[in-house]
């Protein structure tokens, strides 16, 4: 029984300096410095969107997916733009 807790006992502690030594060396795993409370990287330009724009935004992550609120204010953008678009098409083309 003696022997079998001395070696549970080591165990324990290689796991934890292996432990604490990765952790060390490779930190905690991040790419970038997390956002303060409250800020986002969702970024859209105030002129017209391009599909580069659309292609890169970011949405900020909380538990179950994406901030709603960043969500619906970039597709309220992306579609207020595609409704201007589509109008002035009609208008050019109403035109001719």
């Amino acid at each position: 029984m003696g022997t079998a807790l001395f070696y549970l006992i080591v165990m324990a502690v290689v796991a934890a300096v292996v432990f604490l030594g990765a952790s060390l060396l490779f930190g905690r795993g991040e790419e970038l410095a997390p956002l303060p409370p409250g800020a986002t990287p969702t970024y859209l330009p105030p002129t017209a969107l391009t599909g580069a724009d659309l292609r890169t935004i970011r949405f900020a992550q909380v538990v179950r997916g994406y901030r709603m609120s960043e969500v619906d204010w970039a597709l309220e953008r992306a579609a207020g733009e595609l409704d201007s678009l589509r109008a002035r098409v009609a208008e050019l083309e109403g035109r001719r």
